[in-house]
Parts: C-alpha cells; structure tokens; sequence
C-alpha cells in the first residue's frame, strides 16, 4: 500500500501574509506557481546581463507606449503570482502603484534561461498560457535562440516559433521589431 501525501495549496493572499509575516523574507528566492512556493533557479553573472540588456533595449524602444518590469510580480491568479525577468505591461500612468499587473495588463513575458529552461517550458509557460498572456518568449542563453509562443487558448499556446540570433523579432502591437542579436550576448 502506498501512502499518499495530501498537498495544501497555498493563495496568493497567503503567500503575501507568509511575506508580512516575517516566514518568506526578501532573501528567500521563490515565487507562487499554481499554489505551490517554488524555488528560483541562482541568478548568475551571464542571466543578469542579459536581463540588464533587454531591459536596456526595450525601454528606449517602447519609452512611453508601454511600461517595462524588471522581475516584478504578476498575478495570474489565485494562486500563482510569478516573478517574470522582464515583463512588457500596458502603459498606466500610476506605474501599477495599487497592485500588482494581471493577464488584463500583460503584453508580453521573457524570462531569460540559462539554467532555468525545464521550469521555464515546463512550469511557467503552461501558466502563462492558461493565464491568457498573450505571448511569452524564453531566451535560450545556451542554444542561442529565443523561443516564441504566442495566442494561448485552453492552457496552451498555438503558435511557436524557434528565432536563431541572426533573426528579427516583431512587437506586433507597437509596429516595432528587434534584431535578436540585440538581446541574446
């Protein structure tokens, strides 16, 4: 007979109040993933820079269309609340000062993978895509590519597109478009 462990999910609210209360503190590298805290992969010099690149990039191409988060909070739902590398929001004057950004307000998420590429395919996009974030790449550092995923319906995205570094990406709602050179190191 096998004993089988019953897991309590955890919300949103309660992760927060853990957070509030002192049990997950600043230095603790997790984030809120279908009701469960997950750990973060470490971040190492080569995913900040890239992080720091991208950034770079994409705030002086959408400065005043769009606003650019830098591992920030989304929350998908009530129980998920990922901390994305970069995330590209609708354009609020407040700076999402009230709360933190939902589906509603997301129009992209890239999470940059080094040593990270199995939880970001097999956790976060799943997520993202039942969420409805309507695109999510992944910067593969080690094969030098950028996996695209775009229209997401019942928990999946329909259409992937694998980019090689001599590509071009299209930010289809600004009309704008970037070399992938310009993002991948």
């Amino acid at each position: 007979m096998t004993t089988q462990l019953i897991r309590h999910k955890i919300s949103v609210h309660d992760y927060h109040r853990m957070a509030e209360s002192g049990i997950l503190t600043e230095d603790d590298r997790v984030e809120l993933l279908n009701g469960e805290i997950v750990e973060m992969s470490p971040i190492g010099p080569s995913h900040t820079a890239h992080v720091k690149g991208i950034n770079r990039v994409l705030s002086k191409l959408l400065d005043g269309l769009a606003i650019v988060g830098v591992q920030d909070p989304i929350v998908l739902d009530d129980l998920s609340e990922p901390i994305p590398d970069i995330s590209i929001l609708k354009w609020r004057d407040d700076d999402y000062l009230q709360a933190h950004p939902t589906p509603e307000d997301v129009l992209l998420v890239i999470e940059v993978a080094d040593s990270s590429i199995g939880i970001d395919r097999e956790a976060k996009r799943p997520a993202y895509a039942a969420a409805g974030i309507p695109e999510y790449w992944i910067l593969n550092i080690p094969e030098k590519k950028i996996e695209v995923y775009k229209n997401p319906r019942e928990g999946f995205y329909q259409e992937v597109k694998v980019v090689s570094v001599t590509g071009v990406l299209e930010l289809g709602w600004f009309n704008l478009r970037i070399e992938v050179r310009e993002l991948l190191k």
